[in-house]
């Protein structure tokens, strides 16, 4: 199946209201009725940090997420990437509040929700449910598949009891199960299976957002592909609209039209698949993509890697300035500018559809040409810096504390990497 940049490029017929919008010139955001499907604005999760036993008092917050927008257009499918503990997977259960925003606004086709009362939330969420990351764990092992997927149905009181035992077996069938299968409990299962009836469950109210958090991180690759396949063929169907949340840049690449890099409870960039990765303009993008391995060995052989110094900072106690300014290379090679550790970014765009969070985002050539150059050749690769050499690295971007100060150059052959 070609890939959501492929589609981008015209290398494959796209499908779903997405590719309508495109093909009559309305572009992204346009579908049935008027502006995106999901529009959020300024959202905000902090999570207190108390101390005291007996008289407990609040001495911070942990900022999960600190004042993201971004907006998705019916039938499209955005990626959220970065690595753990960036506050991607808060974004997601707060859109559908599964936890609740601290600020900010979440419009779902022009309601906002944070001001919905447990009734109006109740009916909102016939329209948006979520995909959860371990396929075992969000399934009641005391449940049959059957029961599982019913649930729904049961609660928001769709149909008969009859009505509901064929739609659950119409579910399984959609999702590649045999029907038979609505009588085995969890255990039963393998865990790609599991994930089936996670997606089965999803797709039972027939909702017209559906938040995808990590739903292949706990499975093998061959299964992680059937996932993928079978979430692209169900949105071609239906025309669903995926907020798909992963760590893999690869696999984000293949299924997302547009994708968000978050670092420390912020975009940093938003672009399409295509731009993304053709020619990322935050020195974070640059990193994680370079890390993205590539199945060529000749091609793996000649590239280089970005490694970040140090860790992560705390989300309860975020740097000043860029939160990116701690472990980034490109500062580094520019001499520490002083803008980096003072002033926060701005999120603007450098291109059509293009926004980054970097004072000196033009300072980074990620040109085709030039990455090609560096031995990408057929993707990933390593970033180019305007009037120095590549940058060079071994290792994960997502694991790469403890790294000397800034990117350095290292054999690749033979070196290890983490997985991402």
């Amino acid at each position: 199946m070609a890939s959501a940049e492929q589609r981008a490029a015209g290398g494959a017929s796209a499908t779903g209201p997405a590719a309508a919008a495109t093909a009559s010139g309305a572009g992204p955001g346009a579908g049935p009725g008027a502006g995106p499907l999901l529009q959020v604005e300024g959202l905000t999760v902090h999570f207190p940090i108390r101390q005291g036993i007996i008289i407990e008092r609040r001495i911070g917050d942990v900022r999960a997420v600190d004042g993201i927008s971004f907006s998705l257009a019916r039938g499209e499918t955005l990626g959220l990437v970065g690595e753990s503990g960036c506050g991607k997977s808060t974004t997601g259960r707060a859109i559908v509040r599964l936890y609740e925003p601290t600020a900010g606004r979440v419009l779902f086709d022009g309601v906002d929700i944070t001001t919905l009362d447990a009734t109006g939330l109740r009916r909102m969420r016939r329209r948006m449910q979520m995909i959860f990351q371990d396929p075992y764990a969000s399934l009641n092992p005391r449940m049959t598949a059957g029961g599982i997927i019913a649930e729904p149905l049961e609660i928001h009181r769709v149909g008969t009891p009859g009505e509901r035992r064929e739609r659950v077996r119409e579910l399984l069938a959609t999702v590649g199960l045999s029907p038979d299968y609505a009588s085995r409990y969890p255990h039963e299962f393998s865990g790609g299976q599991r994930q089936r009836i996670g997606v089965a469950r999803a797709l039972a109210l027939e909702p017209d957002l559906v938040v995808a958090d990590e739903p292949i991180s706990a499975l093998d690759v061959s299964i992680q592909a059937q996932i993928i396949n079978l979430l692209e063929r169900l949105q071609g169907r239906l025309g669903l609209t995926y907020l798909f949340i992963a760590h893999d840049l690869s696999v984000v690449r293949h299924i997302s039209d547009r994708i968000a890099v978050m670092y420390l409870g912020r975009i940093v960039e938003l672009a399409s698949s295509r731009d993304l990765n053709r020619t990322p303009l935050h020195p974070y993008s640059v990193a994680l993509l370079s890390a993205v391995p590539i199945p060529d060995p000749a091609v793996e052989a000649r590239r280089r890697r970005i490694i970040l110094k140090g860790d992560v900072p705390s989300p309860a106690a975020p740097p000043p300035g860029c939160r990116f300014h701690t472990r980034c290379w490109l500062r580094e090679r520019l001499g520490n500018p002083v803008e980096c550790e003072t002033i926060d970014p701005e999120f603007r765009s450098l291109a059509t559809d293009h926004q980054v969070a970097c004072h000196f985002a033009e300072k980074v050539d990620g040109s085709a040409e030039q990455l090609q150059a560096a031995g990408r050749g057929t993707g990933g690769g390593a970033p180019v810096v305007s009037g120095g050499s590549a940058a060079a690295a071994g290792g994960s971007a997502a694991a790469a504390g403890g790294a000397p100060p800034g990117a350095r150059a290292v054999p690749p052959p033979g070196a290890s990497r983490p997985g991402e």
